[in-house]
Formats: C-alpha cells, sequence, structure tokens
C-alpha cells in the first residue's frame, strides 16, 4: 500500500473522529488529521535533524528536528508516536516516546491537523529509512538554533519546536492541550 492510501481518521476542531478517509484524499481535501511530532535526543543530548526526501508527499526537500508523521485510522496518539519514531530512525527496542503537549496546527490558509508533541532518548545507532531521510545528523541546540534562519524547515515541526522551547522555558510544564 502506498503512503497516499493509507487510511487516517479525519477530526473535528475538539481531536474527535468525524470520518475516515485515505491520506491523498485527506491532504487533498485539506482535511483536519492527527500527527505525532517526535524530538529524539541522543546520550549525549543532541537533537536528530534531518532533510527530507524530494519525494515526500508533504514539504519535500525541507529541514525538519521532529521525527514522525500522521497517526493511522483507529491508533492512538502514543502509538502511532513509537512507530513512526522507529521507523524514522531506522531502530527498534525504543522506550516509549514521552507525551509533552498537543496543540491544533493551522498553516494559515484553512488547513489544519492535531499535532502531539512527544521526546524520546535514542542511544541506539540509527539508520533512517531512505525514502524518508535524504540526510541527518544529532546537533546540539544551540546549533539547531543557529540554523533556523539558514535552512528551510518544515512550518508545522518549527511551531511545533517554538511550542516546545516555551513549554520548556515556563516552569509550569506548560498546558497539555492547547488549540491556539
Amino acid at each position: 500500500m502506498s503512503a497516499a492510501d493509507e487510511i487516517l481518521d479525519i477530526v473535528d476542531e475538539h481531536d474527535q473522529v468525524i470520518g475516515q478517509l485515505p491520506r491523498g484524499e485527506v491532504y487533498a481535501r485539506g482535511l483536519r488529521h492527527r500527527c505525532v511530532f517526535i524530538q529524539a535526543r541522543d546520550a549525549e543530548g543532541r537533537v536528530f535533524v534531518h532533510r527530507r526526501t524530494p519525494t515526500k508527499l508533504v514539504f519535500p526537500s525541507l529541514y525538519d528536528m521532529f521525527v514522525g508523521g500522521v497517526v493511522g485510522a483507529g491508533e492512538s496518539y502514543g502509538t502511532a508516536a513509537l512507530r513512526e519514531a522507529e521507523e524514522e530512525l531506522g531502530v527498534s527496542g525504543l522506550p516509549q516516546p514521552r507525551h509533552l503537549f498537543t496543540f491544533l496546527y493551522d498553516n494559515g490558509s484553512g488547513r489544519s491537523w492535531w499535532s502531539a508533541v512527544y521526546e524520546v532518548r535514542c542511544e541506539l545507532p540509527v539508520r533512517p529509512q531512505a525514502e524518508e531521510v535524504a540526510w541527518y545528523d544529532f546537533l546540539p541546540e544551540a546549533e539547531v538554533e543557529r540554523r533556523l534562519g539558514d535552512w528551510e524547515w518544515v512550518p508545522d515541526g518549527l511551531a511545533a519546536y517554538e511550542r516546545l522551547k516555551v513549554f520548556r522555558s515556563d516552569g509550569s510544564g506548560g498546558a497539555g492541550r492547547d488549540a491556539g
């Protein structure tokens, strides 16, 4: 089955399932669905950063500081986070990623998707999927910050990263869910 044929849950503004359709149709019609973003760090605390392949359905050839993807129909965010992290990093046996917060991402042109942000420590040697990842490295946080203005980043990942910085700096742990 191709990625475009994968069945996704369609959700409303409250993240409640209202239908199911193939991913290709969901993207073409701009329907709200669910995604996971997992920040993977190595044993030294460096962030896994990669450039997406030019064949990706969404945001081809852009940089990302998260691994992740869509949540399949009937799949929980947590299950999707572990599956996507292991698939994209090319490992098995990761610990369950830790959920940090969920927000409704809006791309500014009427399309939105619920986005659950996770973190995971990956101390295993990574072998990213060649069909997903064109380049990768584990970078210190300061290097990621330096590259924010230089590289073209996936917009939803950049939004998740900015929210993650606020989440980590506000001291309260941030809100678990945010619709803005």
